[in-house]
């Protein structure tokens, strides 16, 4: 990004890393992969040569899903945005739901292994003959996982996409905090594995006696691999338990929540000073971002759009009068009727959310809580595609020689 800044600087250009500058276009993200390894280079993401190696392989690769479904509204806080809210869920990103997609292979390992006994021993297929009871991991990954693109957690063979990033963002954030989540959930586990080895059980039927549960509770809730755009996943999810909330200054608030200051504060990453500090940073950019956005919203809409649709609006109302003078009446002119009756309609809506919306900030800028504040501008947000609609409509109308920007099909497909 930095590069790009640079380049683009040199020649006189900027770059516009917004996640959705175009409405009804693709926008942009990050496709954050991620994985873990010793510091002797052995991924902990990838089947071994052995059990032992694989047995390994599934305990990180369970203990991330459970750290993932137990701060999924943590990890979407962590790339939340005004910019990325635009993007998220909108058919081409993942949708403001964190679940993780395993791929039918690994699903069917989970499940598998939920069902044979703890001293099964989990073998590479094709490394060994087939044998009943088998746990067999496929040996290559890459060619046996679907590449969801829904999915904002995907496993794809070795690593995990975190799908969500926005393209304006820096992926520290979201990295800090979902490698703060694992590192207390690996934690949790060694105390639960400690408790089954002081029983006297084998190293490896307590690991197992240890995963168990946690794949069970994971396996039919965070672990999802349909279609994430659908309005029946979002209901679905609810139903699971996993967060749902679409609100960017609701999401930062997840910061502040006792279990995930507990976490940061167990690993040491972020103090609850730090957390606050953070949230308040995050807010205030939030209703800043938002709050430029409004101002430019309606100054276009009362200083470029309105002159130029009353402009066009008059000149119907000269052809109309000129009409009834040479003829004496307006009959034939029912095209012209039309255009002045929506062009009254859309110009009048937008005037009134134009003043609504001035007058909601007014509102919001007075509040003292940079939460409060942001929460306000959040559901000023909320009224500008409304406000859009009413433009739009007026740029299908007004003469092209009238109006006073580029329109979207001009700024899209004439260079």
């Amino acid at each position: 990004m930095n590069l790009m800044n640079n380049l683009a600087r040199k020649h006189g250009f900027v770059v516009l890393f917004h996640e959705k500058p175009f409405e009804g276009i693709n926008g942009s993200g990050k496709h954050n992969n991620w994985s873990l390894g010793t510091d002797t280079g052995v991924g902990l993401f990838s089947p071994g040569k052995d059990p032992k190696s694989n047995l390994q392989f599934i305990t990180f690769f369970v203990n991330t899903l459970a750290a993932v479904q137990k701060h999924n509204a943590l990890l979407k806080a962590s790339i939340a945005s005004a910019t990325n809210a635009h993007r998220l869920g909108a058919n081409e990103a993942p949708p403001a739901i964190v679940s993780a997609f395993l791929g039918r292979t690994m699903t069917e390992v989970l499940h598998k292994l939920l069902e044979l006994p703890s001293d099964t021993p989990i073998e590479i297929a094709g490394k060994k003959g087939k044998s009943l009871g088998l746990v067999e991991i496929p040996e290559i990954f890459v060619d046996n996982t679907d590449r969801n693109r829904t999915s904002p957690f995907a496993f794809t063979g070795n690593r995990f996409e975190f799908r969500a990033v926005g393209s304006l963002a820096n992926c520290a954030g979201a990295m800090t905090t979902l490698n703060a989540a694992v590192a207390q959930q690996l934690t949790e586990f060694k105390a639960a594995l400690d408790k089954e080895l002081a029983g006297g059980k084998k190293f490896e039927v307590a690991v197992m006696d240890t995963l168990k549960p946690i794949i069970a509770s994971i396996i039919d809730v965070v672990c999802f691999d349909g279609n994430g755009y659908s309005k029946e996943w979002q209901e679905e999810a609810k139903r699971r338990g996993l967060n749902t909330e679409t609100s960017v200054p609701e999401m930062i608030k997840e910061f502040l929540k006792s279990e995930t200051v507990e976490m940061f504060t167990a690993t040491g990453v972020h103090s609850l000073k730090e957390l606050e500090a953070r949230c308040e940073v995050k807010w205030e950019t939030y209703t800043k971002k938002i709050q430029i956005e409004s101002r430019v919203l309606v100054r276009m809409a009362t200083n470029h759009i309105l002159p130029a649709v009353l402009h066009y609006k008059s000149r119907l109302l000269k052809g109309l009068a000129l009409h009834k003078e040479v003829f004496g009446t307006t009959e034939g002119c029912e095209v012209e009727m039309k255009l002045l009756e929506k062009i009254n309609r859309y110009a009048v809506d937008i005037q009134t959310r134009a003043t609504e919306m001035r007058e909601a900030r007014k509102r919001a800028n007075v509040l003292k809580s940079e939460y409060e504040k942001a929460v306000a501008y959040h559901e000023i947000a909320e009224t500008f595609p409304a406000l859009r609609k009413s433009l739009d409509k007026l740029e299908e109308i007004v003469d092209n020689d009238m109006w006073p920007l580029p329109k979207y099909r001009e700024l899209l497909f004439i260079s």
